[in-house]
C-alpha cells in the first residue's frame, strides 16, 4: 500500500465524508472521526473500497464488532448495493440498531464466527466481502486521516493512533511516513487486548485468545491484526502505550466535559494514550458510537 493509494482514496471518498477539524486539547491536538456522518472514522475505508469494486451488483458482505458495519450499510446505501452483515453477540445494542437502520441484513453470530459465517454469505449469494482492515483500499481510505493532519498541522511531530486489527494505524502511518518519515507514530491499545504491544515487543505477531481479548469495554479494538496489516505496523510504527481501562474511562469523561465531545471507550484509547506521554501530537478520536447507558453512568461519577 503507497502514498499514491492514499491520495487516490482521498478524492474518491471526498464527496462523501467529514473532512474533520484539528481541536485543541491541552498542549496537543484531537482529529475527531467521531463526527462522520456514521460516528467513526470507518466510513473512509467502506467508502473507498465498495467505489472500487466491479463485482458488487450481488450485495457486499461485511463482518464487524460495529463502526466498519455502519460504514459498510452506508456506503452500499448510498451505492444502492445490499448490505448483509455479521455481527458478534457481544456488540453494543446501539451499533446493531444504527446499522439496522442503515438499511443492512444483520445477522448475529458469537464472538469467534463472525468470519465464517461473512464467507458462507458471499458464497451464497455472489457477493463482495468487505473486510474490516484486510483489504489495501480499506487501508487506503484510513489513510486520508493522516494527510489531513499533516496538511493541517505541518509542524505536527507526533501522532497517536488506536490500534486493533490494524488498518486506521496502517494507513495513517503509510501517509505520514512517506510524507515526513520524522513524525512519530504511536500506536494505542487497551492493557486488555495488547496484542500488538507484545508483537512488536516480540518482534513477531503474537496471537491473543479473542475471548481474552473481548474483556475491554473497548469494543472496537477486540480484533487482532493480519499479516497485511502487520507488515505494515512492524515497519512503520514507532512505540505503542496501552491503557488500563480506568484511564479509558477517564479519557472519555474528559472529553464530554472539556470538548463536548462524545468518544465510545475505542475512540478515547488514543487520548488516554497521549495524557500519559504528554507532548503536542494529534490524538485520533477514531468513534462516538457509545452506548448511551455507559455515558451516562460514566458521566454521573
Amino acid at each position: 500500500m503507497s502514498l499514491d493509494d492514499v491520495r487516490s482514496a482521498a478524492t474518491v471518498i471526498a464527496p462523501h465524508v467529514v473532512r474533520t477539524p484539528l481541536l485543541p486539547f491541552g498542549p496537543g491536538w484531537l482529529k475527531p472521526e467521531s463526527l462522520q456522518p456514521i460516528g467513526a472514522f470507518k466510513l473512509r475505508g467502506a467508502l473507498n473500497a465498495l467505489a472500487r469494486m466491479e463485482n458488487r451488483a450481488n450485495g457486499v458482505v461485511a463482518y464487524s464488532s460495529g463502526n466498519h458495519a455502519q460504514a459498510v450499510a452506508f456506503a452500499a446505501r448510498l451505492h444502492g448495493v445490499p448490505a448483509a452483515i455479521v455481527m458478534p453477540d457481544n456488540t453494543p445494542a446501539v451499533k446493531i440498531e444504527a446499522t439496522k437502520a442503515l438499511g443492512a441484513e444483520v445477522f448475529i453470530v458469537g464472538i469467534t464466527e463472525r468470519v465464517e459465517r461473512a464467507e458462507a454469505l458471499v458464497a451464497e449469494r455472489g457477493a463482495a466481502l468487505i473486510p474490516p482492515f484486510d483489504h489495501v483500499d480499506v487501508i487506503a481510505g484510513q489513510g486520508t486521516i493522516g494527510l489531513e493532519i499533516l496538511d493541517d498541522l505541518p509542524s505536527v511531530d507526533a501522532v497517536v493512533v488506536p490500534m486493533s486489527g490494524g488498518g486506521l494505524i496502517s494507513g495513517v502511518a503509510t501517509a505520514i511516513k512517506a510524507l515526513k518519515p520524522e513524525v512519530r507514530v504511536i500506536g494505542a491499545e487497551p492493557a486488555l487486548a495488547a496484542d500488538i504491544a507484545a508483537s512488536l515487543q516480540a518482534g513477531e505477531l503474537i496471537r491473543w485468545d479473542p475471548v481474552e481479548r473481548a474483556q475491554t469495554a473497548a469494543d472496537a479494538l477486540r480484533d487482532e491484526p493480519s499479516a497485511l496489516t502487520w507488515e505494515h505496523i512492524s515497519k512503520l510504527v514507532d512505540d505503542v502505550i496501552t491503557v488500563s481501562e480506568d484511564e479509558i474511562f477517564a479519557a472519555v469523561t474528559d472529553l464530554a466535559r472539556r470538548t463536548r465531545l462524545i468518544a465510545e471507550p475505542s475512540g478515547a484509547v488514543a487520548v488516554a494514550a497521549q495524557a500519559k506521554i504528554g507532548g503536542t501530537g494529534v490524538a485520533v478520536v477514531s468513534g462516538g458510537n457509545i452506548d448511551p447507558a455507559l455515558l451516562a453512568r460514566l458521566l454521573a461519577d
